[in-house]
């Protein structure tokens, strides 16, 4: 068995193209942050007492350049691209790396990361797109950005069934040319005020934090810059660690010349943005202004595609190490990269609707903007410091570099925590949503499984095999498959032998137990088989990686075509009349849904665990749909519980009655 990739280079190397693409795919999110940021920051100069609107200036350049020096490239890009799972990076591909450690508590700190970015993934599309549109201000002040913001965002969403194949080949040139004119236009206007350059120096920085009452309320605007260095580790598996190291130096240095040249304007331009000029666009020539917009919106569709497609990766490995339940998976460009999740597509363009509706303005945005990123950050530093531990790295840099980043990272936490009324509020419930969920399907598995019981499969197979020769038995199916989450080899679920024995007998030449090991690996795609008895029945197991969708209908087709090419089954149907024609062996899926558990036997917190259990489990979809499994040849069951004994006084007879006819 094959798995495709996500496209036709390779990521260990590095290669123009692999450059190319990591500029189009990894920074799109970063790579639109100068859209708001020192807007963001002029607007947050109150209070500064007696620092003067150039030092105030130059503090927070030099607050943005050590900001992108010591998270995005030394946390992010020479430090978090190591702790890559074969290839792949992102908090969930972190969390595949530590959880062998004796620390249950870390998935807890997984989900957490997990939603936040979720929850930012929300806000990202919405602030990067309307502050691309409201460029068009300076053309018509009375421009209706928040319908054309909706309207960009609607077509984002809905193309995204399609694929984005055919469009995608130019994400990489757009970027390349929006970073060009970034730090062209930046350079331009550097020269105007050359001691901008004094923002290279850390003091600068120090002395606004010192000096400023505001600080800290200047530091959450100063965060934005980075935001979108946790989606630069999370596209790791795309592009390869050396392509996007190699692709980041031109980045930061067209990102800073943008963000230096920003600030030499706003010093002769220092009332321009409260008179609603944001300086991105301040600093372009009036002939550029109108294609400088284009651009702009351009990029900010690349970077909120970036940031969806980012979102369904994030499920999908989700799904994998059972933070979500099974949805279906689509593959619109017939490549790994190019998933689509229906229902989390439309779920994330609607709360992005509300987010735009809400808002109405970008610096409104500003204010919810960086809250959760900074809480996935947290999280990830917390993993990294278990992965650093672990590794060959020395206890002293593993907790100096806890230490380091705790700071930091708490310090920009307080800088957005405050901001939580100003509509922070907004995207912490929403990631508190996804962890609530994420953190009841987890244990709610747990629970069941608690409830669940595992028989012998070796004690019921003299049934299995006199009920196969009962012709007073209608047959059920030549080939009839079970799902299983067994862990032990010669063990099964109860309700499977309740099914096939007293639900209704289900008579079948063979029967097939389907068993998904998930592998830390992310890329293993493999299966064995177990011969239970001679035959008749058989347990598949599928190891697979938490990168490789759970098509389960498509594998077994393979695995039922391999054993059929070796002679362990018939390839022709057990029925002459069939036979003759050469017709295949019918199959049959029965799918044992729900179980029920009797309420008497949970504690509150477990009846409260299984309710969101339940309430999730509507967010997915259909087992037989999330298994890759066709509707028509699928039976979906119940099973009650067997022997749950609940302390009860037993009901009394008082009489027996009998009545001749």
């Amino acid at each position: 068995m094959s798995q495709d990739t996500l496209s036709h280079f390779d990521t260990k190397k590095l290669t123009a193209v692999g450059v190319l693409v990591s500029l189009g795919i990894v920074f799109g999110d970063i790579g639109t942050s100068p859209l708001y940021v020192m807007k963001a920051i002029v607007n947050a100069r109150h209070g500064t007492g007696n620092l003067p609107f150039d030092e105030y200036i130059e503090g927070a350049l030099s607050c943005i350049i050590w900001t992108l020096t010591m998270q995005t490239t030394f946390k992010y890009v020479i430090i978090a691209l190591r702790a890559d799972n074969k290839g792949e990076g992102g908090i969930l591909s972190l969390y595949s790396l530590v959880k062998k450690l004796k620390k249950k508590w870390l998935y807890v700190i997984a989900i957490i990361g997990a939603s936040t970015l979720v929850a930012d993934s929300i806000i990202t599309p919405s602030l990067t797109v309307m502050s691309a549109v409201e460029g068009l201000k300076i053309f018509s002040p009375h421009t209706p950005v928040v319908a054309i913001t909706l309207v960009i965002l609607a077509f984002v969403f809905i193309v995204q069934q399609f694929g984005t194949a055919s469009i995608g080949k130019f994400f990489g040139p757009v970027m390349v040319v929006w970073f060009l004119v970034l730090g062209i236009f930046g350079s331009v206007h550097l020269f105007d005020h050359l001691e901008i350059l004094k923002a290279f120096n850390p003091y600068y920085a120090y002395n606004l934090i010192k000096h400023s009452p505001s600080a800290i309320v200047i530091m959450g605007a100063v965060f934005l810059c980075t935001t979108g260095a946790e989606a630069l580790y999370s596209d790791l598996g795309h592009c390869g660690k050396q392509n996007i190291r190699v692709s980041w130096i031109f980045v930061k240095t067209m990102l800073v010349l943008n963000y230096l040249g920003q600030g030499a304007w706003l010093l002769d331009n220092p009332e321009s943005v409260s008179q609603g000029i944001n300086p991105i666009f301040g600093i372009m020539p009036e002939w550029a202004i109108l294609p400088g917009v284009i651009l702009a919106t351009a990029a900010a569709i690349i970077a909120s595609q970036s940031v969806i497609t980012g979102s369904f990766t994030m499920f999908s490995e989700a799904m994998s190490v059972m933070f979500w339940p099974n949805q279906q998976i689509d593959y619109p460009s017939g490549i790994k990269g190019q998933m689509y999740i229906p229902k989390i597509n439309w779920g994330l363009m609607f709360l992005c609707f509300i987010v735009v509706i809400y808002f109405q303005k970008s610096e409104a945005m500003e204010a919810a903007y960086g809250l959760t990123i900074t809480i996935t950050m947290l999280m990830t530093t917390t993993l990294l410091f278990f992965w650093l531990s672990r590794s060959r790295v020395t206890k002293v840099f593993a907790i100096g570099f806890l230490a380091v980043y705790l700071c930091i990272e708490l310090g920009f936490f307080y800088a957005n925590v405050i901001k939580f009324f100003d509509g922070g509020w907004l995207t912490v419930v929403l990631g508190g949503f996804i962890a609530v969920c994420m953190y009841a399907w987890y244990n709610g598995r747990l629970i069941k499984a608690k409830f669940i019981k595992f028989v012998k499969l070796d004690k019921y197979v003299p049934v299995i095999k006199e009920m196969k020769l009962d012709e007073t038995i209608p047959k059920y199916a030549t080939n009839l498959a079970f799902l299983s989450r067994a862990k032990r080899q010669d063990e099964v679920e109860a309700k499977i032998i309740y099914s096939i024995l007293r639900k209704q007998p289900k008579r079948a030449d063979h029967y097939f137990i389907l068993n998904i090991a998930n592998q830390e690996d992310p890329y293993t795609f493999k299966y064995t088989i177990d011969e239970i008895m001679p035959g008749t029945i058989f347990r598949i197991n599928f190891m697979l990686g938490f990168k490789i969708d759970r098509r389960i209908n498509d594998y077994f087709d393979q695995v039922l075509e391999d054993m059929m090419e070796e002679g362990s089954i018939p390839a022709r149907s057990s029925h002459p009349s069939l036979r003759h024609y050469n017709i295949p062996p019918d199959l049959k899926y029965v799918i044992i849904d729900n179980t029920y558990i009797n309420d008497a036997l949970l504690t509150v917190k477990e009846k409260i665990t299984l309710n969101i259990y339940n309430f999730v489990k509507y967010i997915g979809s259909d087992d037989f749909k999330a298994w890759g499994v066709s509707a028509h040849n699928v039976v979906v069951e119940s099973a009650p519980l067997l022997d749950q004994k609940i302390i009860t006084n037993k009901i009394k007879q008082v009489s027996f009655h009998r009545y001749d006819s």
